[in-house]
């Protein structure tokens, strides 16, 4: 038996002259179309109004006799004044090229052995833009239909608003721009410089030469970089992000971190590492360690202030001692207080602080979003805590969670930025 959906707005009058409303024993109208004679399997029955997407239900004559609620935001369309009018009429859909839909896709005569129309966009009289599936439900031919015929006794139409699509079309196109414009700048120099030696290579001494290769070689890994932050987005957005666990020593991997800025020029007494007792020994990724980290000082250092402050401390997972505390979201000092003596730490805080003007509470939720950039500061074109391309710390958070971690931004004790992540200590077999 075919699923029944009624709608609670289908009060018109029919074309025949009896109302769709149903009279219950109390003499009041019930505001439901007609149950179908006979037993209705239990389940059966859904209520147009409650569903999701908007919902037209046609007879087999073309008239409408469900016209949801959500079909009723979509088109501005009263349900009440719609039910058992003809449905080409109420929906005149248009295709992109303003051919009318209804007159090429014919779904009244067209092929006995159409069932569907998949998804795709239409467009109202008034231009707005929405994505329509159709279904068609046909006379079944075990009731005595001509051989070869299947009349459509029922046209089923979905609609969905197209709003979601254009912001996901409006972030790819985002993304493509930003790939664009972050390879050219490196490619044209790699381009130019290696033009430059190769037709003038016995004009440069050996230093002008070495410093043209130096530049070739960076250029080349900021592109590799680049390459590299595309490649993690669309692992973290397909789910496909692998951890590979193994013994790792948090503490050293920070000062490895901070020894490689210090021999790329940044002053050795800009940072600070703090490591408290009672760590944990953990069983993490030692790469994605190290990106993560790697991020979150980079950003600091550029979008900071004067001392960059890595703290490294025991944490619980949130709930694990019956509190629901979550140590995580305290200050160092706090955090440790929070962790008795006798109790074995089952994650790793690091917490990555700065003294610049810090992260408003208003903006916190939005910076690991992609493409995030906060306000030039100090006159300078580049964005907030958000990165060159703006996915650092989107690929950030999306690697401590695979690790089954979490991370927030908040504003740090003495002030500036505080970005903080915990990650499980895992195990060896994890």
């Amino acid at each position: 038996m075919d699923e029944l959906i009624s709608s609670r707005a289908s009060s018109a009058p029919q074309p025949d002259g009896t109302s769709a409303n149903r009279v219950t024993a109390t003499g009041q109208v019930s505001g439901v179309s007609p149950l179908p004679e006979g037993p209705v399997p239990i389940g059966s029955l859904v209520f147009a109004d409650e569903l999701p997407d908007g919902v037209v239900v046609a007879d087999e004559a073309g008239r409408i006799i469900v016209f949801n609620r959500v079909t009723s935001r979509l088109t501005g369309l009263d349900p009440a004044e719609v039910i058992g009018k003809f449905v080409f009429d109420v929906l005149p859909l248009r295709d992109a090229e303003g051919r009318d839909w209804w007159v090429y896709a014919d779904p009244y005569h067209g092929l006995p052995t159409r069932t569907c129309h998949p998804e795709r966009s239409l467009y109202l009289a008034d231009g707005t833009e929405i994505l329509v599936s159709v279904g068609y439900v046909r006379e079944d031919r075990r009731n005595g239909g001509a051989r070869g015929s299947r009349p459509v006794r029922r046209l089923v139409i979905s609609l969905r608003g197209a709003k979601q699509r254009e912001r996901l079309e409006r972030s790819r196109a985002e993304l493509v721009s930003t790939v664009a414009h972050e390879l050219r700048s490196p490619l044209s120099s790699v381009k130019g410089f290696t033009a430059t030696l190769l037709n003038k290579w016995g004009r440069f001494t050996d230093d002008q030469k070495r410093v043209m290769l130096e530049t070739v070689n960076a250029d080349a890994d900021r592109v590799t970089r680049l390459i590299t932050e595309l490649l993690d987005v669309s692992r973290i957005e397909s789910g496909r992000m692998e951890v590979h666990r193994q013994l790792v020593d948090v503490p050293d991997r920070a000062r490895k971190i901070v020894a490689g800025r210090v021999a790329a020029g940044d002053a050795e007494d800009r940072f600070r590492l703090e490591v408290l007792d009672g760590l944990p020994e953990t069983w993490l990724d030692a790469d994605k360690i190290d990106q993560i980290l790697g991020n979150l000082v980079e950003n600091a250092v550029r979008h900071g202030a004067g001392i960059v402050t890595i703290v490294v401390e025991p944490a619980r997972l949130e709930g694990e001692d019956g509190s629901g505390d979550d140590p995580a979201a305290l200050p160092a000092s706090a955090a440790a207080a929070a962790l008795p003596a006798s109790a074995a730490a089952a994650a790793v805080a690091v917490s990555v602080r700065d003294q610049g003007e810090g992260i408003s509470p208003d903006v916190a939720p939005r910076v690991f979003r992609q493409f995030w950039r906060g306000k030039p500061r100090g006159g300078s074109r580049r964005g907030g805590h958000g990165g060159g391309t703006g996915l650092g710390l989107y690929i950030v958070k999306g690697l401590v969670e695979a690790h089954g971690g979490t991370i927030c931004v908040r504003r740090a004790p003495g002030g500036g930025a505080e970005f903080r992540f915990t990650v499980p200590a895992g195990t060896a077999a994890a």
